[in-house]
């Protein structure tokens, strides 16, 4: 997977959230959820290739260990199961580290994008030793927090929320988004690791928290829930469109049934 980087004046990390063969990276998921606080800006799909490399002159035979990141040894169980049948592949954090460790003569093989094994001066093995091809990532660019970028009409808003071991919790949090008509892209639970019965769900919903309808969903889970942790609205960037807002969960409508409101608080109506 890919490691940090700095982006122009800013520090900036290019994470990955989730696979289309294994489904979320945990060590992601726990990181947005209690880790520094970060905003995600951007958001990026990308089919990812593994090859087993090794130290220029090891044979696939000399193979007595090999090492990735725990979701590309996933992603490559079988295959390597029948390349090196005897081999128990080892996890690290990540295959470029992988990729590194094999070349400082740690292990012998490692299972990681072509580019990290040229950048370490491996050779490949085998190529292309994915068990499902087309297996695509999602990638995330997440920054320190600070202003977030306006809307384009077709975005995203991640969040995380957690809730307390109560009856309909879950429920109630789901109709914050049902009853302003606003589409979850996304949801998945992961426990706290504060006590059992207690857990943050990371969600992504079709909208920007500029739009109306999405500002308030997020209010009332901040009284809702026992937290709530903004990740930031960005450009979505599946090749989907967000489905059309109904009438009466446009801006129009909440500032119409505002201006209703002051009217009536008023006494003019």
């Amino acid at each position: 997977m890919l490691a940090a980087v700095r982006s122009g004046d800013a520090d900036a990390g290019l994470v990955p959230l989730e696979n289309s063969v294994e489904g979320s990276v945990p060590a992601t998921m726990d990181g947005l959820a209690d880790g520094d606080p970060v905003v995600i800006t951007a958001e990026v799909f990308l089919e990812v290739a593994f090859v087993l490399a090794a130290r220029p002159g090891v044979a696939l035979a000399d193979v007595r260990s090999v090492a990735s990141h725990p979701h590309a040894l996933a992603q490559t169980a079988g295959r390597l199961a029948e390349l090196l049948p005897d081999v128990v592949p080892l996890p690290t954090s990540s295959t470029a580290s992988a990729a590194e460790a094999v070349a400082a003569g740690t292990f012998d093989a490692a299972v990681c994008a072509p580019i990290a094994a040229e950048r370490y001066g491996l050779a490949p093995l085998v190529d292309d030793v994915a068990d499902h091809t087309g297996a695509v990532t999602r990638f995330v660019l997440v920054t320190r927090p600070g202003p977030v970028p306006p809307p384009t009409g077709n975005d995203k808003t991640s969040l995380v929320a957690v809730v307390g071991d109560r009856t309909g919790a879950l429920l109630e949090l789901l109709s914050e988004f049902a009853v302003r008509g606003i589409s979850l892209t996304r949801i998945e639970s992961r426990p706290t690791r504060e006590r059992l019965g207690v857990y943050s769900f990371s969600l992504d919903c079709e909208g920007h928290i500029a739009d109306r309808r999405v500002g308030e969903a997020l209010a009332a889970l901040h009284r809702v829930c026992d937290d709530v942790r903004f990740l930031g609205s960005y450009p979505r960037a599946d090749g989907r469109e967000n489905r059309a807002v109904p009438p009466a969960s446009a801006d129009a409508a909440f500032s119409e049934a505002q201006a209703w409101l002051e009217r009536v608080r008023s006494g003019s109506r």
